[in-house]
């Protein structure tokens, strides 16, 4: 059944052993797996939105949408590059962890180009639209965003070739997708929501650290310094523990200021899951994957993406609860 198909690539990034259907095959292409990290950061930014007056639904579930359709775009120009680039290949994680959209026969180069182009162009369609609802800021958030999808790979900046990779995706996925969201959905921003968009943003950084750290042997040999390269594998691995360890103390901090409610310290039962992943970050990457294990090579990047989904869920829970109990600081 489809459906059954579109739970497996949306929860292993991949379709074992089964016949692609034409959902599927862009689920995979496109990286749906990895959205819901976009979702959240959304929707954190519109929960935040809904104490404003300004507050409103259609702004708010257009910037959404433009988001999943950015973060879609991001993942294909990523892949689209890194093969013009010869960094992909058959031998390199991103063709052994999930089908590669064009190694794998599913598009072809220039297919894929048009898909870019085609979900770009849908994008600018919806910020045309919040430009007129709430006025030349949308396009500011919009055009940073951009700036660092695009470049992440692309020449002549290639972010993550310089380190700088990490930076970008703490800043898109807290200030600029949050913070952008809370915008379109009010029509104004206050420097508290930077702040809020901190805890989460920190979350996902781990997990580009932890894939960064997975590819460390292979991104070195091509040249790529990434910022685990750049500082060693050692403190890069001891940097990601004191990521997901800093996420918590942020939202605690977060709460003791006001900034947040106490109901965002739900975030504490992902502890059972955090604790299993520092154990596992304790240990030696094993040399073949545990049974059953989806996305080998990926092992770290497994660990920080599990913590950061259930992490970003109970952060959303408690900024829900405050609208219904309100429980903050002042």
């Amino acid at each position: 059944m489809s459906v059954q198909n579109w739970v497996e690539v949306l929860q292993t990034a991949n379709l074992r052993d089964k016949e692609v259907d034409p959902v599927s095959r862009w689920l995979i292409i496109t990286r749906a797996a990895v959205f819901p990290m976009t979702i959240t950061s959304g929707v954190i930014g519109g929960l935040l939105a809904m104490r404003s007056d300004g507050f409103a639904w259609f702004p708010f579930l257009l910037a959404l949408i433009g988001l999943i359709l950015a973060h879609a775009a991001n993942n294909m120009i990523n892949d689209y590059f890194d093969l013009s680039g010869g960094v992909d290949s058959a031998d390199y994680p991103r063709a052994q962890y999930a089908p590669h959209p064009v190694l794998s026969g599913m598009i072809t180069q220039e297919g894929l180009r048009n898909a870019i182009l085609a979900v770009n162009a849908a994008d600018v369609v919806i910020a045309i639209l919040l430009l007129y609802l709430r006025g030349w800021p949308v396009i500011g958030f919009a055009l940073a965003g951009l700036f660092i999808s695009v470049f992440y790979v692309a020449p002549p900046v290639k972010l993550k070739h310089i380190g700088l990779g990490e930076l970008g995706v703490f800043l898109v996925w807290g200030p600029l997708m949050t913070g952008g969201t809370y915008y379109a959905a009010c029509g104004e921003i206050e420097p508290w929501v930077y702040a809020a968009s901190l805890p989460y943003a920190i979350a996902v950084t781990t997990v580009l650290m932890g894939k960064h750290l997975d590819k460390f042997e292979q991104d070195s040999a091509r040249g790529i310094r990434t910022l685990p390269i750049i500082l060693g594998y050692p403190i890069a691995l001891q940097a990601t523990v004191g990521m997901l360890l800093a996420f918590y103390f942020v939202v605690l901090t977060l709460v003791l200021t006001g900034t947040v409610s106490f109901w965002t310290l739900l975030v504490v039962f992902s502890y059972g899951r955090l604790k299993r992943v520092l154990k596992q970050y304790a240990e030696p990457k094993p040399d073949s994957p545990p049974e059953g294990f989806p996305v080998w090579p990926l092992w770290y990047v497994a660990g920080a993406f599990y913590v950061t989904k259930l992490a970003g869920a109970l952060f959303i829970l408690g900024l829900v609860l405050d609208f219904v109990i309100p429980l903050r600081v002042g």
